[in-house]
């Protein structure tokens, strides 16, 4: 699923203009197909917030206020360290919105485009907080979907965020096309057949910490993105390997990373086997 945002209609909100009472905005940060999302001032909770707005042209659609209140529930069903948290929301006034926690830093993509690959020392500590999310929300029977740099802000911990795809398993298991991010869906993910589960966000892990640790993402570019073409044009992991990682990294790092990149399910490591061959190479504590 590709965001070509330039076209869809924008509220170009000015600095300081209402939103919901007492909450202002501050700056634009991007947004998607659905919403803007804005930093904003709370002044009854006196802090930065972030807030998902519905685009203007979907103010009233029934499907998309269904949606945003779908993302409200799972923030209310995952609670852990690693995820971002819902704050509030407002379906009901002129500009329907999700409220989530600011965290300070950048993504992970951004990161990567501005510094490069990063190192081992660097990665580790994200690699065991996302696999920890990870293994949480499989326990309580949800799948994140969507597990890329851009949904990783690197805080202290690193945070997890936009859970707008994020569903029940048996829910995840009923998409009959690709949803997800092209570059970082799991093979099972593409087909939208019955091995979505737990282990495809651990691909998503796996392509994310290729991209981190290398600067590059682990497959080819696609030979089209044309939704109508056969799967295999559209998505090179159905049938590439990824390449080689480079030698100076950690052994034990680059084969649990590609590992998790393995086409079928069940001969990735679950993210809790992750957690324990990484740990050992990581001192520092991650979330439970």
């Amino acid at each position: 699923m590709s965001d070509n945002v330039a076209e869809k209609p924008s509220w170009e909100f000015p600095r300081g203009h209402e939103i919901a009472p007492g909450r202002t905005t501050l700056r634009p940060l991007g947004g998607g197909n659905r919403c803007q999302v804005y930093l904003v001032w709370d002044e009854p909770r006196r802090r930065r917030l972030v807030a998902k707005v519905l685009r203007r042209n979907l103010v009233g659609d029934e499907h998309a206020l269904r949606a945003l209140r779908r993302e409200r529930e799972a923030h209310e069903a995952l609670v852990h360290p690693g995820l971002v948290r819902a704050v509030d929301s407002s379906f009901d006034g002129p500009y329907p919105h999700l409220v989530v926690e600011h965290v300070d830093g950048p993504t992970l993509r951004k990161l990567i485009r501005r510094d490069g690959a990063l190192s081992a020392e660097d990665v580790l500590p994200l690699a065991l907080e996302v696999a920890s999310v990870i293994d949480r929300m499989g326990r309580e029977g949800w799948v994140h979907l969507d597990v890329k740099p851009g949904n990783l802000v690197m805080g202290r911990p690193p945070r997890l965020i936009d859970l707008s795809l994020a569903r029940p398993i048996e829910r995840a298991r009923r998409f009959t096309s690709p949803v997800g991010t092209n570059a970082y869906m799991a093979p099972e993910q593409i087909h939208a057949h019955g091995d979505v589960g737990p282990n495809t966000d651990v691909w998503g892990l796996g392509a994310t910490l290729y991209h981190a640790v290398s600067g590059r993402r682990p497959f080819r570019e696609p030979r089209t993105r044309d939704e109508d073409a056969a799967l295999e044009d559209r998505f090179p992991q159905l049938e590439d390997d990824p390449e080689p990682l480079a030698v100076s990294l950690p052994g034990t790092l680059a084969e649990a990373i590609l590992a998790c990149l393995e086409k079928e399910p069940g001969r990735r490591p679950t993210a809790a086997d992750l957690s324990a061959v990484l740990r050992p190479l990581a001192p520092e504590t991650v979330s439970a």
